[in-house]
């Protein structure tokens, strides 16, 4: 099989990921695509260095590599070691006024905004183990660092994303709504003990006419 064959075989089925992880890590489609085209330039001519039917991990680290040597270009500031410190000095209650957050979108895009404000290192371990499901090991590969920092990148991730202001007005939209379907039972409740009684009524009023 050619090297063609082989790049539209086993790697043009991995591009959604590819460009799914490069949006994440640039924040940006346009650049994505450029990292993404830069990945399969690079893939093609490399080919032959993979082995396996591991095509999307392989891939994926093409993309993660691809990603910073466009980042050194364009963004040298964001590969700055970042302990998540500038999240966790941005915590403040009063940092986002939760009805002018609402009117950014919808949960799914304060979600998405949070998980673009993690720092780099912790932002794509977080992408590629909860959107694109891969493994600890698979994950240890592409970002080239050992399995147990995979783990501590992992649950720091988790630990400032439930700590951005952006998740607070999230945790707020859905106690506001888990109180209004309770408020909902409630009234539908009280509505059925009435009706009830109602019937109840009725039916001692017509056996006392029946009398």
């Amino acid at each position: 099989m050619s090297d063609v064959n082989r790049f539209e075989e086993l790697v043009l089925p991995q591009l959604d990921a590819a460009h799914n992880l490069a949006r994440w890590l640039t924040r940006n489609p346009d650049d994505a695509e450029d990292v993404v085209q830069e990945a399969c330039v690079r893939a093609l001519k490399y080919i032959g260095a993979l082995h396996g039917n591991d095509a999307r991990a392989w891939f994926l680290t093409i993309v993660r590599h691809a990603f910073y040597d466009w980042c050194r270009r364009n963004r040298p500031a964001e590969i700055a070691r970042d302990d998540g410190t500038a999240i966790e000095m941005a915590i403040d209650d009063a940092a986002i006024d939760p009805e002018q957050a609402a009117l950014r979108g919808a949960e799914s895009r304060l979600l998405a905004n949070a998980v673009a404000e993690l720092p780099l290192v912790y932002r794509e371990v977080l992408i590629l183990r909860e959107l694109e499901e891969l493994s600890y090991k698979e994950i240890a590969r592409i970002a080239d660092i050992p399995v147990g920092t995979v783990m501590s990148r992992l649950a720091r991730a988790r630990s400032l994303l439930q700590r951005s202001p952006l998740m607070y007005v999230i945790s707020a939209k859905w106690r506001a709504d888990e109180a209004l379907e309770e408020s909902k039972k409630e009234a539908e409740r009280l509505l059925s003990e009435q009706a009830a009684a109602q019937r109840r009524a009725e039916a001692a009023a017509a056996s006392m006419s029946d009398d």
